[in-house]
């Protein structure tokens, strides 16, 4: 019982309650999708294996129904993604800002998925994880390589967001350490119904 207060505690907190979502956790593998859902499940960090078959998780909690999707990052998982499109309320879209040298590759999944018509109106979450490596990326150096030119995002605040304006927005975490994703769940769940 301790742990389903936890977690209902965790999506208060998050912005998450009284929500009925279903967000997508995408990103290059190693990025820190699993770790995350693995942190927001059991508030833990673990050692976990790369993501070779999409994995979901449901949770019902007062009636609170949060699910997400992890669909794995590696080049194969990555032709399966748009199978799930339908009916989805997020997208968390996950960076390693330490591994520069993969930067152009998730330019380019980024891109193709802000440009697919099924995904038009959904809000995106823009996770640069990872910061607490000495080598990661600013912010500003993240946002520059991905082509998320602040002109071309939503702004912190989804109340004050312009409605002709898509909502995507940039957020610096490291999901090991618990720092900066409470933001990015609470500014998306300005937009969930």
């Amino acid at each position: 019982m301790f742990l389903v207060n936890w977690f209902f505690d965790v999506l208060g907190y998050l912005g998450l309650s009284n929500k009925n979502a279903k967000i997508l956790f995408l990103g290059l593998d190693n990025a820190g999708k699993t770790t995350l859902l693995h942190k927001l499940k059991d508030d833990r960090v673990a050692t976990l294996q790369p993501t070779l078959h999409p994995h979901s998780e449901e949770l019902m909690i007062k009636n609170i129904r949060f699910r997400t999707y992890d669909l794995g990052g590696h080049e194969t998982a990555r032709r399966i993604w748009k199978d799930y499109f339908a009916s989805i309320d997020g997208i968390i879209f996950i960076v390693d800002a330490a591994d520069k040298t993969r930067f152009n590759e998730a330019r380019e999944e980024l891109s193709g998925l802000l440009e697919d018509q099924a995904l038009a109106s959904v809000p995106f979450v823009v996770l640069g994880n990872k910061i607490d490596i000495p080598v990661a990326a600013s912010e500003e150096e993240l946002r520059y390589s991905l082509g998320l030119q602040s002109h071309m995002t939503y702004g912190r605040d989804p109340k004050k967001g312009q409605s002709n304006v898509r909502p995507v927005e940039l957020f610096m975490v490291s999901v090991v350490k618990g720092m900066g994703y409470a933001e990015a769940f609470q500014w998306l769940s300005g937009f969930l119904s």
